[in-house]
């Protein structure tokens, strides 16, 4: 899965060209949101003491906004397309590779066409999209928490107000509780899915035998039994995402006031101002964010182990 992208001299320079090239992108993405967090702070205070501005100084505040907005969308499109390639890029060595191994493997090995043709573009596209929003994390923590901490000194609660850095290891506590919970929650996740992709397999292939042989294959016997072992494994998954989906619906919702719990005395003690508040509200946001990175992820994580395990068995098979 990583050798033949990374390990390769045909593909070295897409590899780690392409990704130094996507890293240099999310940093300056990152560098761009700290400088919206500053904006944030000044322009807040701003409306929350209008009628002591002049009405140049909102619209000069615009213009900065427009300054720093306006490329962020420019960067982080033109970041997303080149993901795509890359993904694909990606794909491309994976497929050619598996392709001239499975070639020389004289017994069946189950589901092939369904894992070079789907799974390898699925597991590329996954694990590269996940990987750029980890590293993003990592950026994003870096980058924010040392704001974070220079905000804790407004928070204005008892018990909390006199630790250096309250604010981050609220987000630390709340976000690593939060992961403990996804994970016992959607514990059962990851095998469901991969049985899943079992049954579609074994679906698919009678379908695709069907085409050249009526006769032998696609009746509708066979297919009626297949779909209803389907059903029954989708009905098992759905409920299961049913229940896990309460609990990270609830847990984002929660997430949402925190910062507002935790900052709003302040605000009415006069300690702080409405432009600390909103800055307080993004940067909890963002180092909350990146600390439930696989959290908000848990989903995609649960779909990219089972594509790994099928992936993984499939090198064992023509490898052997």
């Amino acid at each position: 899965m990583f050798r033949s992208f990374f390990k390769s001299k045909r593909w070295a320079l897409w590899a780690y060209g392409g990704g130094i090239t996507l890293l240099l992108a999310l940093f300056i993405q990152v560098e761009l949101t700290v400088k919206i967090n500053q904006w944030y702070g000044s322009f807040y205070n701003i409306l929350q003491k209008a009628t002591e501005h002049d009405v140049s100084e909102f619209w000069d505040q615009m213009l900065v906004f427009a300054k720093i907005a306006f490329p962020y969308v420019l960067i982080a499109t033109l970041t997303a397309y080149f993901t795509r390639i890359y993904a694909f890029k990606w794909r491309e060595a994976m497929t050619f590779s598996y392709v001239a191994k499975w070639r020389v493997v004289e017994e069946e090995v189950e589901g092939a066409s369904q894992r070079m043709q789907e799974d390898i573009y699925r597991f590329a596209r996954i694990f590269e999209s996940l990987g750029l929003q980890v590293i993003r994390a990592v950026m994003t923590l870096l980058a924010f928490l040392p704001i974070l901490w220079g905000l804790s000194k407004g928070v204005d609660i008892e018990f909390i107000k006199d630790i250096p850095g309250s604010l981050v290891w609220v987000a630390l506590l709340v976000s690593v509780g939060g992961l403990l919970i996804s994970w016992f929650v959607g514990i059962k996740l990851p095998g469901l899915e991969y049985n899943n992709q079992k049954v579609e397999a074994a679906f698919r292939k009678e379908l695709v035998y069907a085409e050249d042989d009526k006769i032998n294959y696609g009746k509708t016997e066979t297919i009626t039994e297949l779909f209803i072992g389907l059903k029954f494994n989708y009905n098992r998954l759905f409920l299961h995402y049913g229940y896990f989906d309460i609990w990270v619906n609830f847990f984002e919702q929660l997430m949402v006031i925190v910062p507002y719990l935790i900052m709003g005395p302040g605000l009415f003690s006069g300690l702080i101002t409405l432009g600390v508040m909103v800055q307080v509200s993004n940067a909890f946001s963002k180092v909350r964010e990146s600390f439930s990175i696989f959290i908000s992820n848990w989903t995609t994580i649960t779909e990219l182990r089972s594509i790994h395990k099928r992936l993984r068995e499939f090198e064992l098979n023509i490898n052997y």
